[in-house]
């Protein structure tokens, strides 16, 4: 029986190297990002209700949805971005629930949906399982500053406009801390697997 994993975390937190790491170990991965990434593209369920909310000059010269052009239309108004997500999320979600009845079709035995916002989008639900990567605040400012040349305010305003900690691990049945070393965090990685696989095989 095929198990989905939901896997997210905040910025800076190390969720995608946690994601690499389970697919080391067999798991199928759906990027949330990618599948967002499909939602702007002309054809999509999305494409002309972006175009109709926004208007035509979000697409480029291409016939595309201009990411950059949309960006600046919702960047810093609430409302607007609540709006866009009230669009692009649903379908989300869609697409991604048949991709997910496909791979359990196949048998395929773990499958991660790695997810920033699988919190905030209501994707909890076509998941089996939520695991949050976490690391403390301040160290995520660092890394932030460190990988993104942002500044300490910038990087605190990343921080607070997204959940807490707390907030994700009340969801969570899996915490993973990610404050220490790459090691420290595939042996945290290799316990999960391990407990996920082993109550698979009982």
């Amino acid at each position: 029986m095929t198990k989905v994993i939901g896997l997210t975390g905040g910025i800076a937190s190390g969720k995608t190297v946690v994601s690499q790491m389970l697919a080391d170990r067999g798991a199928l991965i759906i990027d949330a990002d990618k599948v967002g990434h499909e939602a702007y593209r002309r054809g999509s369920g999305c494409y002309e209700a972006v175009v109709e909310a926004f208007g035509k000059d979000v697409v480029g010269a291409d016939g595309e949805i201009d990411r950059k052009a949309l960006g600046g239309k919702v960047f810093g108004d609430p409302a607007q971005r609540k709006r866009l997500e009230g669009i692009v999320w649903p379908w989300m979600r869609t697409t991604m629930e048949k991709r997910l009845a496909q791979i359990r079709a196949e048998g395929t035995p773990v499958v991660v949906l790695e997810a920033a916002v699988l919190i905030e989008a209501d994707w909890v639900p076509i998941t089996d399982q939520v695991w949050v990567v976490i690391v403390p605040p301040d160290l995520a400012r660092r890394r932030i500053i460190e990988r993104n040349g942002h500044t300490a305010e910038q990087a605190d305003a990343r921080i607070n406009a997204q959940l807490t900690n707390d907030e994700r691990i009340k969801r969570a049945a899996v915490v993973i801390e990610n404050g220490g070393t790459l090691d420290e965090l595939g042996a945290k990685v290799d316990e999960a697997w391990n407990n996920l696989t082993a109550a698979a095989t009982n």
